[in-house]
C-alpha cells in the first residue's frame, strides 16, 4: 500500500453504504477516471473537436452525489459534464458518440463535449456559460413542486442536484436561485465543487468571502462543507440533503472541496499552478484512497478490485469502437432537434 495516499476520514459505516453500494461507488468513480484519460488520447489524436474539459481528480463528487439519487431525479451540470452524465446513468458509448459528434450520440452529436443531454435519464446539460444551469435546476426543482401540490401526484419528490464551480458563486443567478429556492422551498441540492481555480484564478483571490458554504446562511438554507476527495463523505451530506428536500424542507448548499487534475480543458498547458500544490493533490487521489479503503477494511479483496477494473477497461473500449463505427450526422437534417418533433 502506498503510505502517500491518504485514507478516507469515513469510519467503516454501514448506513452510508453496504457492501454492493461501495463497489458501486468504486466502479463509478474508475469508470470516470478512464473515460477522461481516454478522452484525451481521442483529442490528441484529433477525434474530438473544441474544447474539452476534463473531470480527474474530482470524482468522489459526481459518484458520491449522483449515485445516492433515484432514477426519476434530475442533475444539472457544467462544462465538465462528462462523468456527471455516466453517474447518472448515460451509457459510455451514448457520451463518447457525443463527444465524436457522432448521429448515435445522446445529444445526436449536435451538443459535444460541454453539452451533454439525456432526456430518458433526467440530466439536463451541460452548459457552456458558468452559471447557466442554475435557472435551469431552479426551474426543474420547482416543478417537482408543482406536480406534488398543483397536480396532485403523490409519488415521493423529485430531487434535483445542480453542480457548478467556485468561480460561478461571485455570479448574478447564483444568489438569485437560492433566494428563490428558499423563498419556495424547492426540493433542489446546490453542489459546489470548489477545486481551488476559475481557470487561471485562484479562488481565494477572487472572492472577498472564500467559504462559499457560509454564503447559505444569508438566505437562510443548511451550508456545508464536506472533503471532496472522501466518496464517503460526500454520499453522507449528499444523502442527508437529498432526504430534506424530498421531505418538503427545501434546498441545501453543499461545498465540496476538490482539486482538478488536469488543466482547465485540454487546450490549457496548466503552468499556472504550482508543483508543490499539485503533487499534495495527487496524494489525495479518491479513486487510489477509496481502492486502498476497500481493501484495507476486508470489504473486498484484490481479485474483486481486478475484475472492476477490467470490466471498466472493456466498457471504455467498447464505447470507442461504437463511436469510431457511428455514422456522421446528415446534412439534410442540419436543422433538426431545433423544435420539438411530432411524435
Amino acid at each position: 500500500m502506498n503510505d502517500n495516499i491518504i485514507l478516507p476520514s469515513t469510519l467503516y459505516d454501514n448506513s452510508i453504504a453496504d457492501h454492493d453500494t461501495m463497489l458501486d461507488l468504486y466502479e463509478d468513480m474508475l469508470l470516470g477516471r478512464n473515460f477522461e484519460d481516454m478522452c484525451a488520447q481521442m483529442y490528441y489524436r484529433g477525434k474530438m473537436f473544441g474544447f474539452v474539459h476534463l473531470y480527474n481528480g474530482q470524482e468522489a463528487v459526481s459518484t458520491g452525489v449522483i449515485r445516492a439519487l433515484d432514477s426519476v431525479d434530475y442533475v444539472c451540470s457544467t462544462y465538465r459534464d462528462h462523468v456527471h452524465a455516466l453517474s447518472k446513468g448515460v451509457p459510455a458509448n451514448l457520451v463518447m458518440a457525443e463527444l465524436f459528434g457522432k448521429e448515435t450520440g445522446c445529444s445526436h452529436g449536435r451538443g459535444g463535449s460541454m453539452h451533454i443531454f439525456s432526456a430518458p435519464h433526467n440530466f439536463l446539460g451541460g452548459f457552456a456559460f458558468i452559471g447557466e444551469g442554475i435557472p435551469v435546476a431552479t426551474g426543474a426543482a420547482f416543478q417537482s413542486v408543482y406536480r406534488s401540490q398543483v397536480l396532485n401526484d403523490s409519488r415521493p419528490m423529485r430531487v434535483t442536484a445542480c453542480f457548478f464551480g467556485d468561480g460561478t458563486s461571485n455570479n448574478g443567478q447564483f444568489f438569485e436561485c437560492l433566494n428563490m429556492s428558499v423563498l419556495w422551498k424547492l426540493p433542489i441540492i446546490f453542489i459546489v465543487e470548489n477545486n481551488q481555480w476559475a481557470i487561471g484564478m485562484a479562488h481565494n483571490r477572487s472572492s472577498s468571502s472564500p467559504e462559499i458554504h457560509k454564503k447559505a446562511a444569508s438566505f437562510g438554507l443548511p451550508g456545508i462543507e464536506v472533503d471532496g476527495m472522501d466518496v464517503l463523505a460526500v454520499r453522507k451530506v449528499a444523502c442527508q440533503a437529498i432526504n430534506r428536500a424530498r421531505e418538503g424542507e427545501g434546498p441545501t448548499l453543499i461545498e465540496a472541496l476538490t482539486y482538478r487534475f488536469r488543466g482547465h480543458s485540454l487546450a490549457d498547458p496548466d503552468e499556472l499552478r504550482s508543483r508543490q500544490e499539485k503533487e499534495a493533490w495527487f496524494a489525495r487521489d479518491p479513486i487510489k484512497s477509496f481502492k486502498n479503503y476497500l481493501l484495507s477494511n476486508s470489504i473486498v479483496n484484490q481479485s474483486i478490485i481486478e475484475e472492476i477494473d477490467a470490466k471498466v477497461r472493456k466498457e471504455i473500449d467498447n464505447a470507442i469502437q461504437f463511436a469510431l463505427s457511428s455514422p456522421e450526422p446528415e446534412v439534410k437534417d442540419l436543422k433538426r432537434y431545433l423544435f420539438a418533433e411530432d411524435l
